[in-house]
């Protein structure tokens, strides 16, 4: 059996492998084995890396979290007080500058963290008490805030610039460098739950087909999508059943359709899911091992043949807006991708519409951070305060699980990614404590992981203007005055501390963001 150049297989092999399988051979790690046989060391070397890492066997996993609307650096851990911003000679009544009681100091560290107290969340008459204290105070030693200056305003295309670094290697996302470099033996290497411009794949046709994204619209139902059989009342026996199975591709091989577009990529892709993916889904029993419903009258999984995942009680406490808030059911499902070795990398985040907690109380609102046009000090302080809570759920999850008998957790491995479009506009009303934004190329992003430099910010804020500067990628030495775009140094940073090989990439050495 062969592959294809672009790690498929033709349909003549599909249908000689299917017969094996009704023969009841183990066909879906017979797949998988030809695909990771394709990645010669050769094949990778075209492909712009060896995988030296992935050869050790052991996986890193990228998780991205699409701040979507333009998450403010500078209203959270690079936050500036009104006293600074007038001792440099600026107009801190003009500027985007907090009260100096608010901005926090965080002990041994240079990131700062701001508390909030409103009364309304943008116009939504709903009363707010924020405080990033807690959560900067955990996370400093795992925290690096890399500054930077976008390319774009618009949303969709920035957010797309923020996992590619503006096309910085052949058009790659980051997730899809981390699929490339892990996740060849995995079943659904790179799972994006994201939204608009954080969920498109990137512009390298070149990937084997399992590195673009598989996109997910709902967490809590998705899995139960992941068996063509189980779940379904009466059917006959799995053997038949794949039978029937072959009969259909046979004939679907055999019509009009299929002999007009035999060499169809498209096709191709569709029958290898629907042949060796399917089947390699089917035998992990991820339609029960990623379930998180219970089973009880409103949702009878046992009356199906169904069952809920061993964690599903653990995170639905947890998570327990998990059916109603995408970001919490996101946030589970995340965790049990990458615990049963489903993913090495899954992206999640808020979207522009607004969800409701139980106590019909607003846990998103309209235009999540983009809401700041509406407001912008409370909106902020609300959905920084949101993703840190989610993200301070998940990474307990992750510490929680070990990775194998080395010592090491899931979370060691691991690296969470604050993607977002643009910062925020920073002058205001003389004095308005009330106030919009609009949207802004200068920003920075919050990167955690025990595998970056923890405790870091990369570049800085000038508190006569708010405005961030940059910083030498290599040496993470700041550099005042320097606003030139430089998301090719966060999209290399990224890469670097999770262990991808960017050799032959033509990316700047980002040395600076590695834990050493």
């Amino acid at each position: 059996m062969s592959l294809r150049n672009n790690g498929r297989l033709s349909r003549r092999e599909i249908l000689k492998a299917l017969s094996m399988c009704a023969a009841g051979s183990a066909m879906g790690p017979l797949l998988m084995g030809c695909r990771d046989g394709l990645n010669t060391p050769a094949a990778l070397e075209q492909l712009g890396g060896v995988r030296q890492a992935r050869l050790d066997g052991k996986p890193r996993f990228l998780i991205v979290v699409g701040a979507v609307g333009g998450a403010s650096i500078v209203d959270s851990m690079l936050a500036v007080r009104a006293s600074e911003t007038t001792a440099a000679g600026g107009n801190a009544a003009k500027l985007n500058t907090f009260a100096d009681a608010q901005v926090q100091n965080v002990d041994g560290s240079p990131f700062r963290a701001v508390k909030v107290e409103a009364g309304v969340l943008g116009s939504i008459p709903m009363a707010l008490k924020t405080d990033q204290l807690p959560f900067v105070k955990k996370y400093k030693d795992s925290m690096l805030v890399a500054t930077s200056v976008g390319t774009s305003v618009n949303h969709v295309i920035a957010q797309k610039r923020s996992l590619t670094g503006s096309n910085a290697w052949r058009g790659r996302t980051l997730q899809e460098c981390v699929a490339l470099q892990y996740g060849a033996g995995f079943p659904l290497p790179n799972v994006n739950m994201g939204n608009q411009g954080f969920s498109e794949r990137g512009s390298d046709n070149s990937l084997p087909a399992y590195c673009y994204g598989e996109v997910v619209a709902k967490p809590s139902f998705w899995p139960l999508g992941l068996d063509g059989m189980k779940g379904i009342k009466d059917l006959p026996s799995r053997d038949v059943v794949n039978l029937t199975r072959i009969v259909r591709n046979s004939l679907d091989a055999q019509s009009v359709f299929g002999k007009t577009f035999d060499d169809a990529a498209a096709l191709e892709l569709w029958n290898e899911q629907r042949t060796s993916g399917q089947s390699a889904l089917e035998m992990q029993e991820l339609i029960s091992r990623l379930n998180m419903m219970p089973d009880n009258p409103e949702t009878p999984l046992s009356e199906y043949g169904l069952s809920s995942s061993p964690d599903a009680e653990r995170l639905r406490a947890v998570f327990p807006n998990y059916l109603t808030d995408p970001v919490e059911g996101q946030a589970a499902l995340a965790f049990l991708l990458i615990k049963h070795r489903v993913s090495v990398t899954v992206t999640l985040g808020p979207t522009f519409n607004i969800a409701m907690g139980s106590s019909n109380q607003f846990t998103n609102p309209p235009l999540a951070f983009d809401f700041s046009h509406n407001e912008h000090r409370s909106v902020q302080a609300f959905m920084w305060s949101r993703l840190m809570e989610t993200i301070d759920k998940l990474i307990g999850l992750l510490k929680s699980e070990p990775f194998d008998s080395s010592g090491e957790s899931l979370w060691d491995r691991s690296l969470i990614y604050m993607a977002t479009e643009f910062g925020r506009t920073r002058t205001r009303q003389e004095g308005a404590t009330r106030f919009g934004t609009g949207h802004d190329l200068n920003n920075g992003f919050m990167i955690l992981s025990p595998r970056v430099r923890g405790n870091t910010v990369l570049g800085g804020v000038d508190p006569k203007t708010t405005l961030t500067y940059g910083f030498d990628p290599r040496t993470g030495a700041p550099q005042p005055g320097k606003m030139e775009a430089n998301e090719a140094d966060i999209f290399s940073g990224i890469l670097t501390a999770m262990g991808v090989d960017t050799s032959g990439s033509g990316l700047p050495d980002a040395s600076a963001f590695l834990r050493t």
